[in-house]
């Protein structure tokens, strides 16, 4: 620790220019990484597309800010002030799991694969359950400030190995299902539901920073001070400086995250009015009567024209195309059994 001790002050020109290497988070990276451009690769030779702005969410915002909570000064500087090992804690827990949710890899995975049939396993249903997943985040949030784990974690690099893995998984069992294509969530959480979800969900992301806050009690109070500085705020000031970064942050991604939910809705309804524009236009084809044969030539003499002008008007009857019946009067969904009365 007497080298941590000796850190400089933090300035600004020594926060961009301070990195270390996590071998334990280097290795994540690369893996999600490979991971993930193997499964692009795939389905781009399987001759489907994949959206370019989704690979760079999973790169730059989820793998990057894993390396910046991990790498960065943040990590440098985390054992001698609070503040930049709350804002770290943060980018982990709600950062970094929104941009690799939004990078959607499960969409990736192969149908029969490891990874999808561990997300429909009961065990993940029920971790992954709105309600259960938001509890989860802010449970996993108040006992590392509020217990000896955070203390501990300061002066063990297992524990607080662990710790960092704890919040980001935490943080993805929330995130990732509210914005995976896939249908990982009950039937009730519609896209409307998951935008309400994710509202109240910001709100509860900022409680532990309000706590940290306004808490008179030291947040590993005996780590940082019987490690002193001779530099920067008081502990008690750099306690309050990161209670307030964190309720920042928390609020910062709150909306990027109710838009990223809105931009999902949209797209599923886009799909779907889509796919019920291409049932009709089958219906229709398939209600068509076939084009007639040919035209009766008309006959020579005037005792034969009454016949012939009702041959011709039996045939352009023929012509003229039965009247589709509207789609709610065929359509067996919800929708169309409510609009006919039928429930």
């Amino acid at each position: 620790m007497a080298g941590t001790v000796a850190l400089p002050e933090l300035t600004g020109s020594r926060f961009f220019a301070s990195w270390q290497v996590d071998g334990f988070a280097l290795a994540a990276v690369l893996l999600l990484g490979a991971a993930y451009a193997y499964g692009v690769r795939r389905r781009l030779r399987a001759g489907e597309r994949w959206p370019l702005w989704r690979v760079l969410a999973f790169y730059v915002l989820g793998l990057g800010t894993l390396v910046i909570a991990t790498m960065s000064a943040l990590a440098v500087y985390d054992q001698v002030l609070f503040w930049p090992a709350a804002v770290q804690n943060i980018l982990l827990d709600l950062f970094a799991p929104l941009g690799l949710a939004l990078g959607d890899p499960l969409a990736l995975a192969s149908p029969a694969g490891r990874l999808r049939r561990a997300f429909a396993s009961t065990p993940a249903r029920v971790l992954t359950y709105p309600l259960v997943s938001s509890v989860l985040v802010l449970i996993s949030e108040l006992t590392i400030y509020f217990t000896p784990y955070f203390s501990h974690a300061l002066g063990n690099p297992g524990i607080r190995q662990l710790m960092h893995l704890q919040l980001l998984l935490t943080g993805c069992l929330f995130v990732l299902p509210m914005l995976s294509r896939q249908e990982l969530l009950p039937r009730w959480c519609s896209h409307p539901v998951r935008a309400a979800l994710v509202f109240f969900d910001g709100l509860f992301d900022s409680v532990p920073g309000i706590v940290v806050m306004t808490s008179g009690t030291l947040v590993a109070g005996h780590w940082y001070t019987t490690h002193p500085r001779t530099w920067g705020p008081s502990v008690q000031h750099d306690q309050m400086l990161g209670g307030g970064l964190m309720i920042t942050l928390a609020e910062l991604v709150s909306l990027p995250f109710v838009l990223a939910v809105f931009f999902e809705w949209w797209r599923a309804e886009r799909e779907k009015t889509a796919a019920l524009d291409a049932r009709l236009d089958r219906e229709a084809a398939a209600q068509a009567p076939p084009a007639p044969a040919g035209v009766a030539a008309p006959a020579s003499s005037a005792s034969s024209a009454p016949s012939s002008t009702s041959a011709a008007a039996t045939a352009a009857a023929a012509a003229v195309p039965e009247m589709t019946r509207p789609w709610w009067e065929t359509d067996q969904g919800e929708v169309g059994m409510r609009m006919r009365g039928e429930s």
